[in-house]
């Protein structure tokens, strides 16, 4: 996946959104492993991939505190 801007993001719903992390989480987590068995070089996806998580970690909380409120 390219990297979603955050207008696209916004656009997700919450449960789509948490999937959408579980799976950044468990794609980092390959990408790590590969990294570690030397089967990956480029550790810039790893970088892209964190970042993409924390976006949609933010926005995602900013989702759920309007939705307590």
């Amino acid at each position: 996946m390219i990297a979603m801007k955050t207008v696209e993001i916004r656009k997700l719903s919450t449960a789509e959104m948490t999937n959408e992390c579980n799976r950044l989480r468990e794609e980092i987590a390959e990408l790590r492993r590969r990294i570690a068995l030397g089967e990956q070089t480029d550790v810039r996806v790893v970088r892209n991939k964190r970042k993409d998580l924390a976006r949609m970690l933010t926005v995602l909380s900013e989702q759920l505190i309007k939705e307590i409120k």
